[in-house]
């Protein structure tokens, strides 16, 4: 962003190689492809995206995003999310908790919602900063429709492997019901010298958004530097995700996780400063959240699905009660969202309450 090229992410921290999947390919009905993708969403829940057409508008969602973030505090303010479990507008660093002790967050983002946006010049939830007006037809607009439709295909693929008639899951993120789906544009400021991975680990205040599942359904994500680090299944150790030129980085949320009946893998992650000589830099990241309608009953599509069923059968009744949270998608939305912030913050339990699907304590 605004002209100037950032270090190369550096070679000397942990990685871990996500599936690339072609999105073209997915388009065309590949089987091998698919069959990539259900790998990939099903054991890590991570994933790369290529050809998915959507780069001119993310340039441009980064121009908006900046705009944004250079208005006056004052100004920004004015549209602040607050604190009753509203995602939507702009949230301020520091005003989360990262984990149970009350650490704050580093990055400040705008939430715009797709509701918003396709209603357009009408308001469906609420207004947004000039910014967000000047450029909702030419910018945010476009990203987002074109968003809503990678993730819908990709959806329709779901569907599918687990057995669901065709359109089941595409009925519960519906076009014209409110929702909370939502373009996220996020800055976390520069630190003021390189870092090393090994002085991250040890230093945890320096987490930008601590360990989390996402929310909603899938979650479509584009960034410059590194800085997303995965915790993989059995792994003790966070691991980095490299950026790819051109390349998306798409994960599965907790609302499939629930669909699914844990067949669909929603996992852990967090954002940390990028490593090396990228610390130096601003960190931008841009995300398409995909989630269900508002009114949409979570819990595993056990009576639509035989796999589905056969995964809640062949668990114990413990964990069965978790594919049962007895919560509309808002009502799960809203309790994540008003419990991370400082200001509602009664104590570790306030954090706790703040998790979803997959929660450790002791993981930050």
């Amino acid at each position: 962003m605004h002209g100037i090229a950032p270090p190369p992410f550096p070679d000397d921290v942990p990685t871990h190689p996500l599936l690339v999947v072609d999105y073209e390919l997915i388009q065309a009905g590949n089987a091998q492809e698919i069959d990539k993708l259900w790998k990939a969403a099903t054991e890590l829940g991570f994933w790369y995206l290529k050809n998915h057409g959507v780069d001119q508008e993310v340039e441009e969602m980064f121009e908006m995003g900046a705009e944004t973030m250079d208005l006056p505090m004052s100004e920004k303010l004015e549209y602040e999310q607050g604190d009753d479990g509203q995602s939507f507008g702009y949230k301020a660093a520091g005003t989360n908790a990262t984990d149970e002790h009350g650490s704050r967050d580093t990055v400040e983002f705008l939430n715009v919602s797709k509701d918003d946006t396709l209603a357009y010049p009408e308001v469906a939830h609420r207004t947004y900063p000039s910014t967000v007006g000047a450029r909702m037809d030419s910018t945010i607009k476009p990203f987002v429709t074109k968003s809503i439709e990678v993730n819908n295909t990709i959806l329709s693929v779901f569907e599918k492997k687990l057995g669901l008639a065709a359109g089941t899951l595409l009925k519960c993120h519906a076009l014209e019901e409110a929702s909370g789906s939502e373009a996220r544009c996020i800055k976390n400021p520069p630190k003021r010298e390189a870092i090393t991975a090994a002085e991250i680990a040890q230093e945890k205040e320096k987490v930008a958004l601590g360990a989390h599942t996402d929310f909603g359904s899938l979650s479509f994500l584009h960034n410059r530097l590194g800085g997303l680090q995965v915790l993989p299944p059995g792994s003790e150790g966070w691991q980095y995700v490299r950026p790819l030129p051109g390349h998306a980085v798409c994960n599965v949320g907790d609302a499939l996780t629930l669909f699914s009946g844990g067949i669909l893998r929603s996992n852990l992650h967090r954002v940390v400063p990028p490593p090396g000589a990228q610390a130096a830099y601003a960190r931008w990241s841009l995300v398409y959240f995909t989630r269900p309608g508002n009114d949409v009953r979570l819990h595993a599509l056990v009576d639509e699905s035989e796999a589905v069923k056969k995964a809640v059968d062949g668990m114990s009744a413990e964990e069965r009660k978790r594919f049962e949270p007895n919560a509309t998608a808002s009502e799960w939305f809203s309790r994540r969202i008003k419990n991370q912030k400082m200001k509602n913050r009664t104590g570790p339990e306030t954090w706790r309450a703040s998790r979803g699907m997959e929660h450790k304590p002791d993981v930050i």
